[in-house]
Formats: structure tokens, C-alpha cells, sequence
């Protein structure tokens, strides 16, 4: 978090002085990021060396292992399979918005980047949820695996619903931090609505996500990414394009609907995982 912050304030600087002062424009806010990033990476290597571990590290360590390596590219590949569709399926829908007209594309652009805010808090709770569930399971407690999944999801739900009624309620207030056109700033409300609604779902949606990855199931989440990103969101919101007057909020509706398509699956799965867990307890204490 540290290595984070100084990296942020460099962006800033950065941004400050190649865009204000060189002129550089968007290359400028590029390179500060760039800069930025590398500063964040040199710290972060200090702070490690700093550091007392409980492993030692040094560069004869630094060499690759053809079995880890594998059980890598079998966990990651998926992961980075799903973000790279699923990203790609949401550069669809704003295709879909800027087809409509310049204003609609301007809101949505603003609308994102509000977006990028509001979905940190269920990223974090992903994340966590990954490392924590990993150790667990690694260590063959996957009842605390289970038990920490649904103390994710009741924390997680508390500030979904807290976002839900912020974004709903207030997302014109957001939105104007990121433009002071009233036709933009009204178009990104409009979107931002049906984004809200999602906040109360990637709240159970991302916490199963880290659940899955940090038992290894990438495979699953790369399906249910998918198959939400391309049988739902894509073609409900050239539906809604075409029957909905070219409404943003309707058009937004389509991310949650894919949502809830996959926390059904999510559950379907879970249901599955935890009967299996119970036949192999069953198993050992019939062996015992």
C-alpha cells in the first residue's frame, strides 16, 4: 500500500508535468503512468529487502520449475482468458452506445469511470477472498475456506448496499466530478442506475469468484465470465438498443443481468462443491 501511494502521487506529478508543462497530452499521461509504475516496483523491491522473511531469497533462487511453472499457466491462463473476453464484451456495449450519438458516449465514458470507483470495494473483497481461501485450502482447512466465503459475502453486502443507494440516488453528484456538461452529466446518471443495481450483486458474484480461483476451479470461472459476458450483456444490450429508445439505463440493465446469470451458476457449483466435500468426510470417517 505504501509502494501504491508514493506511485499515485508520482502519477500525478507526472501527469502535472508532461501534459500542464510539456504538452504532451494522452502520450504524457502515459509515460507519467509508465514512470509511476516503475517507481512503485523499485520501492516495493526496497521494502522486501527491508523486510525480515521467513523464506531467503536471493537470485540463484530466481530460476523456473517445469512443474510449478505448469500448475501456473493451468490456474492463470483461465483467469487471463475470462478478464480479456469479458473486457472485450463490455468495448461491445460501448460500440452499442456510440452508435447512438456523442453525448450518450460522452455519458457512458464518464459513467465508467465512476464505475472504475464504485466496483474497487467488491474488487478488494475478490482479491482477499482468492489469497485467503488459497492458504486454506492449501492447508486442507476447507471448512474455513467455506466459512470465510460467507463472511465475505455478509461484509461484501453491507457496502453494496451502502454503493447501491449512493449510485442510485446520488450518481449525478458523481458523475459531475468527471464533467460539468448537464447532458452528460444526466446521460452518466442514467447509466450509472442500472450500475447501482449491480453493486448489489457483484457482492456475491465477486466473492465467489476469489472463493473459486482460490481453490483452483479457474476453468469454472472462465465459463461463467463467458457465458455471462456473451450470452447475456452483449446481446440483451443490442436489445435493449433497438427496443428501448436508446435508453442508457436500460442498455446498462445488461451487465446485471449477466451478473445474475452467473451468481446462479456460482451457486449451482458451490452446491455441488459442498456435497462432494460431504461424501469424502463421510468416506474417511467410514475408513476410520
Amino acid at each position: 500500500m505504501i509502494a501504491v501511494g508514493i506511485a499515485c502521487v508520482f502519477n500525478i506529478i507526472g501527469d502535472l508535468f508532461f501534459v500542464s508543462v510539456l504538452h504532451l497530452g494522452a502520450s504524457g499521461a502515459a509515460i507519467a503512468t509508465v514512470i509511476a509504475q516503475f517507481i512503485s516496483v523499485v520501492i516495493s523491491f526496497f521494502i522486501i529487502r527491508m523486510k525480515k522473511l521467513p523464506f531467503e531469497l536471493n537470485r540463484t533462487h530466481l530460476k523456473i520449475k517445469k512443474n510449478c511453472a505448469m500448475n501456473i499457466i493451468r490456474i492463470g491462463s483461465p483467469i487471463a482468458l475470462q478478464d480479456f473476453l469479458v473486457g472485450i464484451s463490455f468495448l461491445v456495449m460501448l460500440a452499442i452506445v456510440n452508435s447512438i450519438g456523442v453525448t450518450e458516449s460522452a455519458g457512458v465514458g464518464v459513467a465508467e469511470k465512476v464505475c472504475a470507483f464504485i466496483m474497487l470495494v467488491p474488487a478488494a473483497f475478490m482479491q482477499s477472498m482468492s489469497a485467503f481461501v488459497a492458504q486454506n485450502h492449501g492447508a486442507g482447512h476447507i471448512d474455513r475456506a467455506i466459512r470465510t466465503l460467507r463472511t465475505g459475502i455478509a461484509v461484501s453486502v453491507f457496502f453494496g448496499i451502502v454503493m447501491f443507494f449512493v449510485t442510485f440516488f446520488h450518481g449525478d453528484l458523481l458523475a459531475g466530478i468527471f464533467s460539468n456538461k448537464s447532458d452528460t452529466v444526466a446521460d452518466a446518471f442514467d447509466y450509472l442506475k442500472a450500475y447501482a443495481i449491480d453493486c448489489l450483486l457483484t457482492c456475491f458474484l465477486f466473492c465467489f469468484i476469489g472463493f473459486y480461483n482460490g481453490i483452483a476451479r479457474t476453468k469454472f470461472v472462465m465459463i461463467q465470465g463467458i457465458i455471462g459476458a456473451f450470452l447475456i450483456r452483449i446481446p440483451v444490450a443490442f436489445l435493449m438498443q433497438h427496443i428501448g429508445g436508446g435508453s442508457l439505463f436500460l442498455i446498462g440493465l445488461a451487465t446485471p443481468c449477466s451478473t445474475i446469470l452467473q451468481i446462479i451458476m456460482c451457486f449451482a457449483v458451490y452446491i455441488h462443491f459442498k456435497k462432494s466435500i460431504a461424501q469424502i468426510s463421510d468416506t474417511a470417517s467410514f475408513k476410520a
